[in-house]
């Protein structure tokens, strides 16, 4: 990376400055800012890349890269229009995104178009507005060559691996196979959550609900244990034991505590945590997250304004907000909420130990424009994100919500046993709604509605019954797209710029499945991922990939150096594939076809799971004797509304999921809201969820209830 002289011509006097930024879409809304002084043109995305036919990382030399121009998706033509922009234009400024790609897209700009790194030319801004860009193009710096290393031996990593892994398995495994760097240890993440689930084993254990009764009103308390502590029931034979025990015994109240209890806001979206919620909340891929975010934050036409940027950089993980924004939301919670909203002092949430800073968290640009003023500048996707972004921010502002807890304590003398049974119940009732009013977590009154009564300590309980419950502990949930990438940043794998191309590509390249919202591992992503394990266990170690995340970052910050991390990497990696290929020397590895239940209407023969360019389908094992195939046909919970036919899941051309009655040419029955295992109590029909309400679709019954909302528990080359 030699510092490139400057050769641009003298510009023409009365020259305008030209800024260049990645993507085209910015183009209207910096255009608006800057004025007619500059001209903004786009090097849509990077402008040379290392080349697709060959490997292009000269290993023995230093790991030097060798970038092209791609000639087949029309860079040569955009770089045919800046060098003629740029020699013509009075100062050529580089703006492209505020992170590692960002800077390196910079320095390549400045390579092609003969400008020095080392002079003023490097733009950034965190925020398509105004102050952001004017602020921007008024203090520019150098390109930070640290970043430029950092993200030179990321894509160098990534194409060694993809390169090399790649071949073997063609030769192992199939035809075809690529693997990936930092997407093989995501795969192994959720094969290992498969082997988790397949080799769980439940026990079973014993639930007992006490029912008092007072004043005709009911109320519960759970079987706690007694004086010594919580006591486990873990049979039938101990249950009966306990009820023996507790016949004709006399119920009293022992304690009463009440207490208040806070619970803060959570801090304004990262990355990640924004395609977590987005995830849970609204049902998007991590890759539609950031694809409608992308919009929100390069501008968007709003009515009366012109082209907007709404939000700010949407690849970040950072929990900051500069003080003008703080400030501003000070005075707008104040202002329409009201001065006990806001907090005595200014909320500041620290960012991890990982973080990299040099951005804000994602936050709206102007909180004034609030979801319901933009309503209708924006799709359907674009508000429901933004709303879910706004809300956020605005609400980790806000006061705390408060809460008034009640803890009572029933105690009962066993009859046999002569033991002190506790059981106990609690009540929670919501006394300052803070930032709930924005932006609930579903701690409120309904999450409790079975409300304690006026309880004192010593008086008597009126037992009417006694409810035990057997249970089995439950195995460890699948990984859903958004809980995966909160796994991937927990284990350092990855950066916000990486998360949701992670995801979509192990989708992408059949090694994993969507089953409804839950991931699980293909044939093909079992077999590629034992074969990487056994053969390259860096590779696919959360470890080993973690710690070098950190030494991108090392460089990223100047206490690494790029030829020093290539040759830590590639020495092991080598030696690991020399080995593999002389171990599996003429081995072939088989990955089996997944066997159905469905019975093949031609032959008798049990169908199996094969995969096309468009999605999985059955076929008959037997081919090509028997060559019949089938349409995967998944049944919803539930039954049709209209008809009471089944409902099936089905997949719009746009790929989005939706629920159709099995008569669709008689019934017409469809919607994009989930079938739910629940029945409505007026007419018995299924009841459907869409976020926290459930409802039924039978025309004319309306009925409809607000349930606690469900939380999670919670690309590389190829040759």
């Amino acid at each position: 990376m030699a510092t490139v002289k400057s050769t641009s011509k003298e510009p023409a006097r009365g020259a305008k400055n030209l800024l260049i930024i990645e993507s085209p879409n910015k183009i209207k809304s910096i255009k608006k800012i800057l004025g007619s002084k500059y001209e903004v043109l786009s090097s849509k995305g990077h402008i040379r890349d290392l080349p697709s036919s060959r490997l292009g990382v000269d290993i023995e030399n230093g790991f030097e890269p060798e970038y092209v121009v791609s000639r087949k998706d029309g860079k040569s033509t955009v770089l045919k229009e800046l060098k003629t922009a740029a020699e013509s234009a009075k100062k050529v400024y580089l703006a492209t995104d505020p992170d590692r790609e960002g800077e390196a897209i910079a320095w390549h700009l400045a390579t092609l178009l003969g400008l020095n790194p080392d002079d003023n030319i490097r733009v950034t801004f965190n925020e398509v507005t105004k102050s952001a860009v004017t602020a921007g193009v008024e203090h520019p710096g150098k390109i930070n060559m640290n970043r430029v290393s950092a993200q030179q031996a990321r894509r160098v990593l990534d194409r060694i691996v993809g390169y090399k892994l790649s071949p073997f398995l063609w030769k192992k495994v199939k035809t075809g196979l690529s693997a990936g760097r930092v997407q093989s240890v995501a795969t192994k993440l959720i094969v290992d959550r498969e082997r988790e689930i397949e080799a769980f084993v439940a026990d079973e254990y014993w639930t007992l609900k006490a029912v008092f009764t007072k004043a005709a009103k009911e109320w519960t308390a759970n079987f706690y244990g007694d004086k010594d502590g919580k006591t486990a029931i873990n049979n039938k034979e101990a249950m009966d034991a306990l009820l023996d025990d507790l016949r004709e015994a006399e119920y009293t109240v022992v304690s009463v505590e009440k207490h208040e209890d806070k619970t803060n806001p959570k801090p304004p979206f990262t990355t990640s945590a924004l395609q977590q919620e987005a995830s849970s909340r609204l049902r998007f891929s991590p890759s539609r997250t950031m694809s409608v975010a992308q919009n929100l934050y390069e501008g968007i036409e709003v009515k009366g304004k012109g082209a907007v940027g709404l939000i700010t950089y949407m690849r970040t993980d950072s929990q900051r907000v500069s003080d003008e924004a703080a400030y501003a939301a000070k005075d707008f919670i104040v202002k329409n909420y009201g001065a006990e909203y806001y907090p005595p002092f200014r909320r500041v949430y620290k960012s991890k130990n990982n973080a990299q800073d040099a951005h804000e968290a994602i936050r709206p640009t102007d909180v004034t424009l609030t979801p319901q003023i933009l309503k209708e500048s924006l799709t359907n996707e674009q508000y429901r994100l933004y709303k879910l972004i706004w809300e956020r921010f605005v609400s980790s502002q806000m006061a705390s919500a408060v809460y008034e807890v009640t803890d009572v304590d029933v105690a009962a003398e066993g009859k046999i046993t002569k033991k002190e049974y506790i059981f106990k119940a609690s009540d929670k009732k919501s006394v300052f709604g803070g930032f709930t009013e924005v932006y609930g977590y579903g701690d409120d009154d309904e999450k409790l509605p079975k409300r304690l009564p006026s309880l004192a300590k010593g008086e008597k309980a009126e037992l009417k019954e006694l409810n035990p419950e057997q249970k089995f502990t439950q195995p460890p949930s699948r990984y859903t797209e958004g809980s995966l990438v909160k796994a991937l940043e927990e284990d350092g794998i990855g950066r916000p710029s990486t998360f949701a191309t992670i995801v979509s590509t192990i989708i992408d390249r059949r090694y994993v499945e969507k089953d409804g919202r839950n991931l699980r591992p293909t044939s093909l992503g079992n077999v590629t991922t034992d074969v990487l394990t056994e053969n390259f266990r860096n590779i696919v170690d959360v470890g080993f990939t973690a710690g070098m995340e950190s030494e991108l970052d090392g460089i990223e910050e100047g206490k690494k150096n790029y030829l020093d991390t290539m040759n830590g990497f590639y020495g092991d990696f080598e030696a690991e594939l020399k080995e593999a290929e002389k171990k599996l020397n003429g081995v072939k590895v088989t990955v089996p076809d997944e066997e159905s239940d469905v019975i093949c209407d031609k032959c008798g023969a049990k169908m199996v799971y094969k995969v096309s360019r468009f999605g999985r389908f059955l076929a008959c094992p037997n081919y090509p004797t028997c060559k019949n195939t089938k349409a995967i046909v998944v049944e919803a919970d539930g039954t049709c509304p209209e008809c009471g036919g089944k409902i099936l899941v089905r997949r719009s051309k746009a790929g989005k999921t939706y629920y159709a009655c099995e008569r669709a040419s008689e019934c017409g029955f469809m919607t994009w809201d989930l079938p739910t295992k629940e029945r409505c109590p007026k007419c018995g029909s299924t009841l459907f969820r869409k976020f926290n309400r459930l409802y039924c679709q039978k025309a004319s019954c309306g009925y409809e209830t607000r349930v606690e909302r469900t939380r999670e528990k919670s690309g590389d080359d190829k040759k």
